[in-house]
């Protein structure tokens, strides 16, 4: 004769099962209460885009993009050469 209860196996079973359950329950609480710990980083100052363009005597020069209108044309290789000015 054997001591051990089918229902008692079960019931054994069943609490592994539902501590296991609450076990992983707790990562989230976890990872919010990291969450809630990270501190904010505050920029310095906004960063500028700039877009680089060449000007009519040659040189390069860097303008605020903000300033620029949307005119998106561009211009073959034969009117740029005739547009800079160049002074030798």
């Amino acid at each position: 004769m054997s001591d051990i209860d089918p229902t008692h196996k079960e019931d054994n079973s069943r609490r592994k099962l539902i501590a296991g359950l609450g076990v992983l329950s707790l990562f989230p609480i976890a990872k919010m209460a990291t969450a809630f710990n990270k501190k904010e980083v505050i920029a310095c100052a906004p960063e500028l885009k700039t877009v680089k363009f060449l000007t009519q005597d040659g040189t390069l020069v860097e303008v605020d993009a903000s300033k620029i209108k949307a005119g998106k044309e561009k211009i073959s290789n034969q009117q740029l050469q005739s547009w800079v000015n160049k002074e030798l």
